[in-house]
This record gives C-alpha cells, structure tokens and sequence, in this order.
C-alpha cells in the first residue's frame, strides 16, 4: 500500500518522466523486427536534425547528405576532442540558451569532456534508469539505495541530491567517493535498516560492501531484488562476491553521463542493447574492437557515431527473456588502460589483471605506468606479497611484455579513486 502510494506520489510529481517510462515500455513490448524498422527512422531523424539544425554537422555532414541512403559507417567518428573543440557548434540552433545547462564526465577515461544537456534529456535518463531497474522485478515506490562515488551528483542539485522527492520517491544516495573499513560496516548495517529492493552504485564500492558483509557476518535483508553495478568495468570476482554477499542478482549495466542507458543485463543475464535510445556499433580500431554510440533522442545536441572510449562487441542470437533488444558485451578495459613499451607493443590490461589471480590476500590494486620503462603495482592487502610472488610477477612482465621495466610494489590503506570516484585497475600513460 505504501509502495502504491509513493509511486502515485511520484508520478504526479515527475509527470514528464513517467509519460518518458510509459513510452520506452511500449517500445519495448514490439517485436524485434518492428523495433529495429523504428531504430532506422529515428537514426535518419537525427542525422537530418544534426544535418540542419547544428552549425558542426551543417559542415561536416554536407558531404555525405547527397546520397541516399546514408551508409551510417561511412560517416565521420566524432571524437572527444572534437566535441571539446566544436562544443558551441554542437548545440542546436534553436536552443534556448537561458534553459541549457553544461555537464560535465569525470574524465575517468583520461579525458574529461563538457557536453549540453536540459531538464527534458535528465527525465529520459532517469526514465531509461527506471526501465533497466524493472527488469529485476523492481517496481516504481519501491526502495533503491544507491552508493554514489561522483561527488557533484550527491550534492543538491545533482542527479542524486538529497531533496524531499527523495522520500517520495523512496530512493536514498550514500555519498562514496571515500570510505573507511569502519564505513563499510556502517553501510551494511544502514542496508540491513533501510530494507531497499535494489542497491545501485559503482561496482569497486559495492563489491568492498560486499566484502564487509562476508567478513561480518551480516545477514542482508530478504527485500533485495538485485544489485546494478554501473559507472565502472564489472570483474567477475566482483560479481560472485556482491551475489554471496547480497544474496540476489547483480545487473550489470552500461552507459555515460553524455549517452546514458545505452544497455542493460536481463535476468538471464545477457547485456542487451536498448535500440530505442541508441545505435551501437562495434568497430576494428587500435587492435581492438572498439564502440561508437549514436544517441537516437539527444536532438539538443546530437552526438554521432561517438568514439565513448570503451571496447565491446556485437552478439547474434537471442535471449530467453523475450525482449526485442540485441545482445552485447564488454570488454575490461578503457582506451587509456593499456600498457606501452619502448619497443612499441601495446599489452592489453587484462594481462596484468590476470597476474594477480588467486591472491587473496589482495583487497584492492592498481598498475600504473609512470614511464616506458617504469610500472608501478599499488595495493591494499592485508599482508605483503612474499619475495617468490614478487619474483614470479617481475619475471612474468620480463619475459611477456619487456626485459628493462622495472616493477614497484607499493602499499596503502587504501587507493585514490579518479575525481569522478571510480577505481581503475590499470592506468596507462597519458
């Protein structure tokens, strides 16, 4: 009865928000073929909409606009520099500049970037937010928890700030962007308090709550539906330990602050891509393949065939939950995340993250490389790694990646996170 009664509340209070949920909810009941007749209206809607209402695309599209149909993949990747370079030129032209507002990503990728958004495209995304929480069995009034790392969404104001709808919408954000073991503890204990449905937050947080909990001895409350890890790269490891800990599904899901619900997992656990909002491609590039986003409902300033900065591919097939969207995954690793060597190989990050495989011992990490010939292992652990596990990782980066780096190991109690409060497990040179 009281769940009933906030979602009433809520609704009334967000109508725009919900008349978005109740549109995207439909969409998501066509078929596969329907859907994906309505995702190429609305990619050609855009790109006529970029084509003439911005002063960027006006230039950059012309060429191409001749043609018909347009071949998506033949046109140009827009990459963060040049948004950062043609930001003005981006925003539409009949843009009321007095309702505009400037956000800004966290630069966890090792590039910050600024982009246009309004009230309309927060809606959506909180909308979209919505639909991927429903596919746990979630319903609006029911209870979310949220443990947020970004310090400017925790704030009033921000997309999770505290405010008096908060109640209404029975929805409560822990700010952590900095914890202690004796803070984990109290969140497990506000978890065991509050009873939410589902947890949020980013997956390096609630997998250190989760270890908390199994090292405690706490038992979770049997409210929770699922756990959706987002904002960063999801480990298995990190998932076994929030599903033990928790005792519930983890969703993992993917987007970003400039194109978020970009996708989502199912109960079945497969990542599917929501093709109403977005065209995803997956592209050879730099070794690997690499993903472009073009948001199909961002007409305040359209972003096509975006270089995100994450690898991933395309999957074939189906999904036994029946819905219409295609499949995906992702790969651990940012664009940034690779390590360099003088004598020009590129090591992908999932090496190094392999090398630490079954050290227990280990709560947190980091590789960073300092200078081609110089890399770092930060830890958090409860005791040193004995001199034959340092060997054997000297001589492993020796003999596969480059005889002349030297490695460092170094402790702490605990790793900075990115200003955006993510953790990364590997930081390669800028």
């Amino acid at each position: 009865m009281i769940d009933r009664l906030r979602h009433w509340l809520h609704r009334r209070r967000h109508p725009a928000r919900y008349a978005q949920l109740d549109t995207l909810l439909r969409t998501q009941a066509l078929s596969h073929e329907a859907l994906l007749e309505q995702q190429q209206r609305e990619l050609a809607s855009i790109i006529n909409v970029a084509a003439t209402q911005t002063p960027y695309y006006a230039e950059t599209l012309a060429p191409f606009l001749n043609h018909a149909p347009i071949a998506l993949s033949s046109l140009p990747i827009l990459h963060k520099a040049l948004i950062t370079q043609h930001m003005d030129g981006l925003l539409a032209r009949d843009a009321d500049r007095n309702a505009v507002k400037i956000g800004h990503t966290g630069g966890s990728t090792g590039n910050p970037l600024a982009f246009w958004y309004d009230d309309a495209k927060h809606e959506l995304m909180r909308a979209g937010m919505m639909r991927s929480y429903m596919l746990s069995g979630w319903c609006p009034g029911q209870k979310i928890l949220n443990f947020w790392g970004a310090r400017q969404d925790v704030v009033p104001g921000g997309v999770f700030g505290a405010q008096l709808g908060d109640v209404i919408a029975a929805e409560h954000t822990l700010a952590a962007y900095e914890y202690t073991e004796e803070q984990l503890i109290e969140w497990a204990h506000f978890i065991q308090r509050y009873r939410p449905v589902l947890l949020q937050g980013y997956a390096s947080v609630l997998s250190e709550v989760a270890r908390a909990v199994i090292e405690n001895g706490l038992s979770m409350p049997k409210t929770l539906l699922g756990v959706y890890s987002t904002a960063e790269v999801l480990t298995d490891s990190q998932r076994q330990r929030m599903e033990l800990a928790f005792g519930c599904k983890v969703f993992n899901q993917y987007g970003s602050r400039e194109i978020p619900n970009i996708a989502c997992e199912c109960r079945h656990g497969n990542m599917h891509v929501f093709t109403d909002m977005v065209m995803l491609e997956s592209v050879a590039m730099q070794n690997e393949n690499q993903l472009l986003v073009t948001s199909l409902t961002n007409r305040l300033m359209p972003m096509i065939r975006y270089d995100i900065g994450d690898a991933g591919r395309l999957l074939d097939g189906t999904c036994e939950c029946g819905l219409p969207f295609p499949l995906m995954e992702m790969a651990l690793c940012r664009h940034n995340d690779h390590i360099r060597t003088r004598s020009g190989k590129t090591v992908h990050p999932s090496y190094f993250n392999r090398l630490l495989y079954g050290k227990t011992q280990i709560r947190q990490y980091q590789w960073v490389q300092h200078s081609l010939s110089r890399i770092a292992l930060n830890l958090v652990a409860l005791q040193p790694l004995d001199a034959d596990t340092l060997a054997l990782l000297a001589t492993s980066i020796h003999q596969d990646i480059d005889t002349h780096i030297t490695l460092e190991v170094h402790y702490f109690n605990h790793i900075p996170c990115t200003v955006s409060g993510k953790h990364r497990f590997v930081i390669g040179l800028a």
